[in-house]
């Protein structure tokens, strides 16, 4: 039988979507697949956990508010576009200044009233909330939890909970998802994934993926207070706005994208208008929708500050907290009630490092200051990988580590110590050195008050 010419062309249309569809779905980017301990079941219940702590640590929006309500409609939209498996997303505003956003295992995302303020229209504030739903897909906070369970287990005790027990496991070993955890400071590859991933969501939700992009790197370049929050928890991957076009390019081009709706528009309203509390507000205590400071109120830093002018360096500091030592020793910066029996649960301590091979590079002599400190604190761990950083223009670098603190936990065990190192060259060819310390369920919470001291310093 003869078919007709419009049979014929039919088929060829069909055969061409055919041929040239497997190419557009290679072209899209799926969920990576990484090391994890953590069923999704255990990843669910890790995320309700540490979800139910935050209203505890931050203040939220209720869920009354239009605001919320807004954020909540926008995300579930993005989220439907999301791909791999199903999690149970929930969306929170923070009453907070701070340009940041975060998302828990499992589904919880938290987007800070700042970063609301700071977007100027609707597709820069999607393209944050798509990352953030991006890093949930990716599992990000329970592959870097299982690297670190992997680092401190047994390989015995690492076999018998693949799959099953690892969330009892962590809470074990003292680790957490909560506000300022570690494993939500994400790694330059998780930011990239994240960027890639959240391009495609905007795409399909009809947002343009470059607002994404350009929301970030325009908040970087304006810096000032309240950036440097977001890229302490979302380091620059570098070229953003490069790699995303690329990723644009693969697929099938539109006509128009949403940029902006009536309804962000009565949000960017209402909130022009908004005081949302900054991070060292919310940890000196300062209660709004439930917020809770730090244990102890000499713990908690001061608002105001002072200074400090050593023969090496000039720091400064808040001024409830005190100067132990002298301005030719170590000193350790604390609260009274921060150190005990030459141990310090809360501070920073800076000293100098005389190196022994002058030619050695600032990673090689950064090393061998680990090594030395590790010699006084056995269990001393690092956790990621060091970071080049600069401080008033000096070069340096950045180190998490985690160890036992001297403060005791409910149960009366040592609990867990999170360390910030960071080490700075001198021009007499030692290594200024200085190390943030708070017990992990506090770290988060002093987290910008240590970066606010250690943008004081000028190294002498």
């Amino acid at each position: 039988m003869k078919a007709s010419s419009c049979t014929v062309r039919c088929w060829a249309v069909v055969l061409a979507v055919c041929l040239a569809t497997p190419q557009l779905l290679d072209a899209r980017v799926t969920p990576t697949h990484g090391f994890d301990l953590f069923s999704a079941q255990e990843e669910v219940q890790a995320g309700q956990q540490a979800a139910a702590q935050i209203p505890k640590q931050l203040p939220l929006l209720p869920d009354s508010s239009p605001i919320t309500q807004y954020v909540q409609h926008l995300g579930h939209e993005l989220a439907a576009h999301a791909p791999g498996e199903q999690w149970p997303y929930s969306f929170h505003v923070v009453n907070q200044k701070d340009i940041n956003a975060f998302a828990l295992p499992g589904g919880p995302v938290y987007v800070n009233l700042g970063t609301i303020q700071a977007a100027d229209n609707e597709a820069e504030l999607a393209g944050v909330i798509a990352h953030e739903i991006s890093h949930v897909v990716q599992r990000h906070g329970t592959r870097a939890a299982s690297k670190q369970m992997a680092a401190q287990l047994p390989l015995a005790i690492l076999g018998g909970i693949m799959g099953r027990g690892a969330l009892s496991q962590m809470a074990q070993l003292g680790l957490s998802f909560g506000v300022g955890s570690y494993f939500l400071k994400n790694s330059r590859q998780s930011e990239k994934e994240a960027d890639l991933l959240g391009a495609d969501i905007m795409y399909d939700t009809g947002f343009n993926p470059q607002a994404m992009a350009q929301f970030f790197e325009k908040i970087q370049s304006q810096g000032g207070s309240r950036a440097p929050q977001f890229f302490s928890d979302h380091p620059d991957p570098g070229n953003r706005v490069e790699y995303v076009s690329a990723e644009v390019d693969t697929l099938p081009r539109k006509q128009q994208y949403r940029s902006d709706s009536d309804e962000f528009r009565q949000i960017k309203q209402e909130v022009a208008g908004m005081k949302p509390l900054t991070a060292q507000q919310i940890a000196a205590g300062q209660k709004q929708g439930g917020t809770v400071g730090l244990p102890g109120a000499d713990v908690t830093p001061s608002g105001n500050m002072r200074s400090l002018n050593h023969d090496y360096f000039q720091i400064s500091y808040p001024e409830n907290w005190q100067v132990f030592g002298d301005r030719t020793s170590a000193v350790t910066i604390a609260p009274q009630s921060g150190v005990s029996q030459d141990a310090v649960a809360y501070g920073v301590m800076i000293n100098v490092y005389q190196l022994e091979d002058p030619s050695a590079s600032l990673d090689q002599d950064t090393h061998a200051l680990l090594s030395s400190l590790r010699q006084s604190n056995p269990d001393l761990r690092q956790i990621g990988n060091d970071e080049s950083i600069r401080v008033s223009g000096v070069p340096g670098r950045s180190v998490d580590l985690i160890g036992t603190s001297p403060v005791r936990d409910q149960n009366g065990r040592p609990a867990q110590e999170r360390d910030w190192l960071v080490t700075l060259e001198r021009s007499d060819g030692n290594l200024l050195y200085l190390v943030f310390i708070a017990p992990e369920k506090d770290f988060g919470s002093l987290r910008p008050t240590f970066e606010q001291i250690l943008r004081t310093l000028k190294v002498r």
